[in-house]
């Protein structure tokens, strides 16, 4: 089926379909962390409520449809992402389209009584444009901004920075006046944006000031390992513990606090909020610690990347308690010309948070570079081409008690090193 054909039907129908059903929706934007912020605000709201979140990382022309329309099976969403190389499984992906769109259109023509009362649906910005897009589709009655950064992934697409930060905040510009903004208050990017939107805007983060701020945030140990984060989230004059087990790093905290904001409009108390968020369950490879082999710990956040959330994970790294602390990154891609100055700032904070590099990629050697620059010994850092040849040389040199961070984009393939240094169950 043609692309554009296929577009502009999905268009269609989600639009159709919202009018029939009049859910209730939360957009997601930002450079790092919607997928987490959506599945916390799934935890929080679920208590209570019908949601659905859109699956994976879909969140462009196809993937924000197919979230309105339906809730897929993995195994029919993986044959139009990534997983599946175009021009493979032609006809089971003809199929998959035909049912799509018989469906949608059968339950438009006759309503369904179990679609969700809630959407929460992630809203990319790879290209200008996309998020205009995306809202001729579905308008957000509450919209949130995760978070940008200095250097933006996508931003090779863009003028600059301050572009992709004028293209996002069109998800907080196009609300109603009833509507609600979420921003992370302590991300420059984000918090500059408030004044675009006409929405009662609520921030939150660690800083000062804001509305919903997290105060007291530490990794929890059970037997000397790692067993979560724990913090106090604060909105008003109200004050919560919040536990969250089997998470680690302030990406789950931003999330969490994120969700939290989205429960205060939903009316919810914060002691329900923080027992719901007790039960969120981040997606896989989003910072999630695992057994490594001989007795050592792999924080796989090997998904994706960019300079601020690879900021994000090299705190991690260097707060969580191990003997030695090995970094194996890969390169953060579509940063366009702010590329270099990115992966060499990446290489001064390595300097600082680990014992031992391991660079992947033909980016990451100028992380290497930088990281050499800043004091790392040269005989503490290791350069690979690609994840094929690194996962060898990166199993053979984990010790007990070794804590491994991977990280990198999608494209560069990390997920390899870490099947390989994974302890098997």
């Amino acid at each position: 089926m043609n692309i554009t054909i296929l577009r502009s039907v999905l268009r269609r129908l989600a639009r159709l379909t919202i009018w029939r059903y009049r859910p209730g929706i939360i957009g997601i934007t930002g450079s790092a962390g919607k997928t987490s912020a959506k599945l916390a605000i799934k935890a929080v709201l679920q208590k209570g409520r019908t949601v659905r979140v859109s699956a994976g990382n879909m969140n462009n022309a196809l993937g924000v449809p197919l979230a309105i329309l339906g809730d897929w099976k993995d195994k029919e969403i993986a044959l139009i992402t990534r997983a599946t190389p175009a021009g493979t499984l032609r006809v089971k992906k003809a199929a998959f389209w035909i049912k799509v769109i018989a469906l949608s259109v059968w339950h438009i023509i006759k309503k369904i009584s179990d679609y969700p009362e809630i959407l929460v649906l992630e809203y990319g910005a790879d290209h200008p444009g996309d998020i205009k897009y995306l809202l001729t589709i579905a308008r957000p009655n509450i919209s949130i901004i995760t978070a940008i950064g200095d250097v933006p992934v996508h931003v090779e697409f863009y003028e600059g920075p301050e572009e992709v930060a004028r293209e996002k905040g069109r998800l907080i510009e196009y609300l109603s006046v009833g509507g609600f903004a979420i921003l992370n208050g302590d991300d420059p990017m984000v918090r500059n944006l408030q004044s675009r939107t006409r929405a009662r805007v609520i921030t939150y983060g660690f800083e000062k000031g804001e509305e919903v701020r997290m105060v007291r945030f530490e990794t929890k140990l059970k037997h000397g390992a790692p067993d979560g984060i724990s913090f106090k989230l604060e909105y008003g004059s109200g004050v919560v513990p919040v536990r969250i087990p089997h998470v680690f790093g302030r990406t789950h905290a931003y999330a969490a606090a994120a969700a939290a904001s989205v429960g205060i409009i939903f009316g919810m108390n914060l002691v329900t909020i923080s027992e719901a968020l007790a039960g969120y369950i981040p997606a896989p490879s989003r910072m999630q610690l695992v057994r490594g082999i001989r007795s050592s710990y792999v924080i796989d956040d090997a998904y994706n990347s960019s300079p601020i959330a690879m900021r994000f994970a090299l705190e991690t790294l260097h707060d969580l308690p191990a003997k030695r602390r090995i970094a194996v990154l890969g390169d953060m891609l579509e940063l366009g010309k702010l590329s270099a100055d990115a992966h060499a700032r990446v290489g001064w904070f390595v300097a600082k948070t680990a014992d031992f590099l391991f660079a992947v990629g033909s980016q990451a050697k100028l992380i290497a570079d930088a990281a050499r620059a800043e004091g790392m010994k040269k005989s503490n850092i290791f350069i690979f081409d690609s994840a094929d040849v690194a996962k060898l040389p990166v199993r053979d040199f984990i010790k007990s008690d070794d804590l491994v961070l991977v990280k990198g984009s999608h494209a560069m393939r990390l997920d390899k090193v870490v099947g390989e240094i994974r302890a098997s169950s």
